[in-house]
């Protein structure tokens, strides 16, 4: 038996709450609320839409969002530019109001498909290569300069 202390790098971490089994619904609510704005202008940007056929769109992509969580980001995102409104009749009740991408949104949500495509094929990488072996002279990486993602926390 090795009676030599571990290096730092291979001593257990300290627990985490957001890791451990009750953790996981709290890390998966994180994660989706992390790419709710880019799911929002995505679906924005196939048709104008109100809030509850948000919604439904989400929850036919089986990504649970809820008013309390919805109305605050699409405020924001009016806020800032991203989205404005329209208000339209409805034949089933009072008026509705219409969210759409402005130009700046447009704009903003090519910016987010680019870093997504670049973020997937960084994890499409990762995942492909389970031994995490550099990739030699003979292998390389995708693009002749790959890129590096910071990620900032």
């Amino acid at each position: 038996m090795d009676n030599h202390p571990q290096p730092p790098e291979f001593q257990q971490p300290p627990e985490n709450p957001l890791y451990d089994f009750k953790g996981k619904e709290k890390f998966k609510g994180q994660f989706r609320k992390g790419i709710l704005e880019y799911c929002v202008l995505l679906a924005l940007s196939r048709s104008d839409a109100y809030a509850s056929e948000l919604i439904g769109a989400f929850k036919h992509a089986r990504l649970i969002v809820v008013e309390g969580t919805l109305y605050p980001l699409l405020t924001r995102l009016k806020n800032e530019g991203m989205l404005a409104y329209r208000w339209q009749e409805s034949t089933s009740g009072p008026p509705r109001k219409y969210y759409y991408l402005t130009e700046t949104g447009r704009e903003w949500l090519r910016e987010l498909d680019s870093q997504w495509d670049e973020i997937a094929q960084a994890i499409d990488i990762l995942r492909n290569n389970p031994e995490l072996k550099t990739p030699s002279p003979s292998q390389p990486y995708p693009e002749q300069n790959p890129p590096t993602y910071i990620v900032n926390s």
